[in-house]
């Protein structure tokens, strides 16, 4: 089946004694042995749910992978795995990556013998130069949040296979529907499932999907062991978001491209990263994948304008996540990457004059005028010498 019916069809045929269409919540914790040591194949929730179990499998189809598993949160996710790795074990990661992932990098995990270098993967040179006689995995977003850089999957899981290191792709941004990179040669999958899979800021979750057996193993065991499992009721509503996935994307990417041409041409605008503008990163998605996205980032002219700008968007929401059928707009340096020290932060790009934009799936035409509108008026307060943030 073509990945549109793939999505359509999560959890369908799956409920046979009743046929239901939807898969059912098993809100069970608990499950009768039928024997002494003879079980159904659930024991307990956290180890097995017949409705994840559905989730699971799901995912693990859509990027082709051998095995998926659902957590509570994109972070569960990474912790899980995260769980594989051992105190004096190194990982290359992406330069331009999310500041919760930072902030577990450095925060938390560094505490226990991890170590990270943050390389800007779209420099293969630099990225060789990086590996080290302990490091153990690259760490992939792509595209990155919040500069959207690209990175070669494929050139970047050759080179983890020469040296033989796990290749882990964080696929938020782009999802299966745009970009499958076990297909490219990636060992493990990564979403914040919250985010495009969900759809519609209603649910928290994580997947990770594993390729291999004794990899996939290993990941189970830690996911049981730590626990950060996902609900029945939050695996179901995700399956249900992930149902108009195809659709949805389409829509998000159409929006996306228009906003970052509008953006483009507006003279508050300094800069808008969206892979479709750069020619090498557009090159590089029509290879390992189709589409851009749905997410951009740009720079306005005066820092001074970010305050009255966000508090006069009408349609489009200050908030600080993505990827729902709303259209979001984030403030990075106070949001999302807040966790990531200014000087850091800065040397990559995450500057006071970023804004990073989720396109939601309203009328393109309504969504300009909500951003010319509270350009000019962001504008307005500031030549006035009104109250700024």
């Amino acid at each position: 089946m073509r990945l549109e019916t793939q999505l359509a069809q999560v959890g369908t045929k799956k409920e046979k004694k009743t046929g239901a269409i939807s898969f059912p919540v098993y809100f069970a914790t608990a499950y009768e042995h039928i024997g002494l040591g003879v079980s159904t194949g659930y024991d307990y929730s956290r180890t097995a749910n017949p409705t994840r179990d559905v989730l699971e499998e799901s995912i693990a189809r859509l990027e082709g992978g051998d095995a998926g598993f659902a957590c509570s949160s994109g972070m569960a996710a990474i912790q899980t795995v995260m769980g594989i790795f051992s105190k004096g074990d190194h990982l290359i990661v992406s330069l331009d990556l999310y500041g919760g992932t930072y902030r577990l990098f450095e925060e938390v995990l560094s505490r226990f013998g991890l170590t990270f270098s943050y390389v800007d993967l779209r420099d293969l040179d630099a990225v060789e130069q990086a590996v080290r006689p302990h490091t153990k995995a690259i760490f992939i977003e792509t595209v990155t949040n919040p500069l959207m850089r690209v990175t070669d999957l494929a050139a970047i899981c050759r080179i983890a296979g020469r040296h033989q290191l796990l290749s882990i792709v964080d696929n938020t941004f782009m999802t299966p529907y745009h970009q499958q990179p076990i297909q490219l040669g990636a060992d493990i999958v990564i979403h914040s499932a919250t985010k495009y899979l969900g759809g519609h800021n209603d649910v928290l979750a994580g997947l990770i999907v594993t390729k291999g057996e004794e990899l996939s193993e290993r990941i189970r065991f830690i996911h049981n062991s730590i626990g950060a499992t996902l609900g029945p009721l939050d695996a179901w509503l995700l399956m249900r978001g992930m149902k108009t996935l195809a659709l949805r994307m389409e829509k998000h990417q159409e929006n996306a491209s228009q906003l970052a041409r509008f953006l483009h041409e507006h003279p508050g605008v300094t800069e808008v990263f969206y892979p479709e503008l750069d020619e090498k990163s557009r090159s590089i998605l029509s290879e390992q994948g189709k589409g851009c996205g749905g997410m951009l980032s740009f720079r306005v002219k005066n820092k001074q304008w970010i305050g009255p700008f966000l508090e006069n968007l009408k349609i489009i929401t200050f908030a600080e996540s993505l990827g729902g059928v709303e259209s979001l707009i984030t403030y990075p340096a106070t949001q999302t990457h807040a966790d990531i020290p200014q000087d850091i932060r800065e040397k990559v790009g995450v500057c006071e004059r970023l804004l990073r934009f989720s396109a939601g799936i309203e009328h393109v035409d309504d969504l300009k005028q909500d951003l010319a509108n509270a350009f000019a008026q962001a504008e307005r307060t500031v030549n006035q010498g009104g109250r700024v943030r």
